[in-house]
């Protein structure tokens, strides 16, 4: 579509013919319209960025010609040419969706100048909605990789529960995605023109947490030099996420379901309640339940939070998502860094899918960042991955036997003594024979 695309409407031609002689001057793309009948039929059919449209006019109106317009994608801006008599119409159409309007008679740079602020206006709005489907498609149901069974349950699961305003608690453990999950809602939620904010439990000390959700007025405890607002009152008319509820302290877990049932919170050291609009979103890794019967996790707020419990599955329980997600985080990574790197060899592969990922997708993006600034060669080996690094070893059990681990430190020792059985003996406490015997058994 050409720049500055301009649609001129009015029954009047002398009027038509002289303001697109004057707009094609300004080096823009101008349409004519003799009547509002044509100018439907024209916004029908092509795409404008402004339409300047009388407001009374035989049949059809400029009130109709507005109102084809707001039907269009994108939406053009349109600027009423009024006389003195109909300006009060006019200043009514633009609460139902006008951008400007012009007082007849005018002059032709009062022309210039409204149609240059209406595409500016076209312009930004139009740059926003991108930006804002960026940021969608980058915080949405689309980060969110999978192919298994589990996971494709799961992502239905969050996509049907994102339309509600109900509370929602994920559960699972450790890096399993839970913050990019909680994104994920809000952006498919009706919420994502609010803001999204989130809080660690675990991580804000006792003694702030509660001025950090509830917020508080000056002097209301030492060190609160200013009033300061809540994350509730901030996150209002979006969505907070409530990361690692499970550490809350019990005596904040009351206070907490206070809010949630009454949908008020009080600032501390205030006297006003400030009324809530905003999602609640918690998430732990902990066993919420089972605190709940040992008397450590509130059973009513648990209840409040869990109106839909979500449960992410851990990265052993889809192995056929790893190398799906890993190649991901390597383009990501490849991308950031400038590297080329094309993808696994054959011996990452193997490891990689024989890894029991107890941290779970986290674990698995710092492997492979690590790996990609590592890597000397087109694929990433078994050497780059950094398998020293990782919790456990890519064979090995998640409960090892006894056996296996006294015969993996006998080994250990061997190595850190070069094959010296007399000093491996001596830092074992047993005679060389013992240890001769015991190295035949292993």
């Amino acid at each position: 579509m050409t720049e500055r695309r301009v649609l001129i409407v009015d029954d009047d031609p002398d009027m038509t013919a002289m303001l697109v002689r004057h707009l094609e001057r300004e080096d823009m793309a101008v349409v004519a319209a003799t009547g509002g009948r044509a100018a439907v039929q024209a916004l029908a059919s092509q795409e404008f960025d402004v339409v300047v449209t009388d407001l009374v006019m035989d049949q059809v109106g400029g009130l109709e010609v507005l109102a084809a317009a707001g039907r269009c994608r994108p939406t053009p801006r349109v600027i009423l040419m009024t006389a003195f008599g109909t300006l009060e119409t006019a200043i009514e159409a633009m609460r139902h969706g006008a951008y400007d309007y012009l007082t007849k008679p005018f002059k032709l740079a009062e022309v210039t100048v409204a149609v240059r602020r209406a595409f500016d206006d076209h312009r930004l709005h139009r740059e926003n909605e991108r930006l804002r489907a960026e940021i969608e498609r980058q915080q949405g149901l689309d980060r969110i990789l999978g192919r298994s069974r589990v996971m494709q349950e799961t992502v239905s699961q969050i996509r049907a529960v994102a339309e509600s305003d109900a509370s929602v608690l994920l559960l699972g453990e450790s890096g399993t995605g839970k913050e990019l999950v909680a994104q994920a809602i809000h952006w498919a939620s009706p919420r994502r023109g609010g803001r999204f904010l989130a809080v660690n439990c675990a991580a804000v000390p006792e003694s702030l947490l509660e001025s950090e959700l509830f917020g508080h007025e000056k002097g209301a405890f030492t060190g609160a030099d200013r009033r300061r607002d809540g994350l509730f009152a901030a996150a209002s008319g979006g969505t907070l996420l409530l990361d690692e509820v499970g550490d809350m302290p019990l005596a904040t877990q009351a206070k907490l379901l206070r809010v949630l049932q009454d949908r008020v919170v009080r600032p501390l050291g205030g006297t006003a309640s400030v009324q809530l609009d905003l999602r609640i979103v918690a998430a732990t890794n902990k066993d919420l339940p089972a605190m709940v019967r040992d008397g450590r996790f509130r059973e009513d707020l648990y209840y409040r939070l869990a109106v839909i419990p979500i449960r992410l599955p851990s990265l052993r329980e889809r192995p056929e998502d790893i190398m799906l997600i890993a190649e991901h985080f390597l383009r990501e990574t490849g991308a950031r860094l400038g590297k080329a790197v094309e993808g696994f060899d054959d011996t990452a592969v193997q490891w990689m899918q024989r890894h029991t990922w107890p941290g779970n997708v986290r674990e698995l993006e710092n492997v492979v960042e690590r790996a990609v600034v590592l890597a000397h060669a087109s694929k990433i080996t078994r050497d780059d991955l950094g398998t020293e690094f990782t919790l456990d070893a890519a064979s090995a059990p998640l409960r090892p036997t006894l056996a296996k681990l006294e015969g993996e430190y006998v080994r250990r020792v061997l190595d850190d003594v070069r094959g010296d059985k007399v000093a491996a003996a001596k830092i074992l406490g047993v005679s060389v024979r013992t240890l001769q015997r015991r190295f035949k058994e292993l």
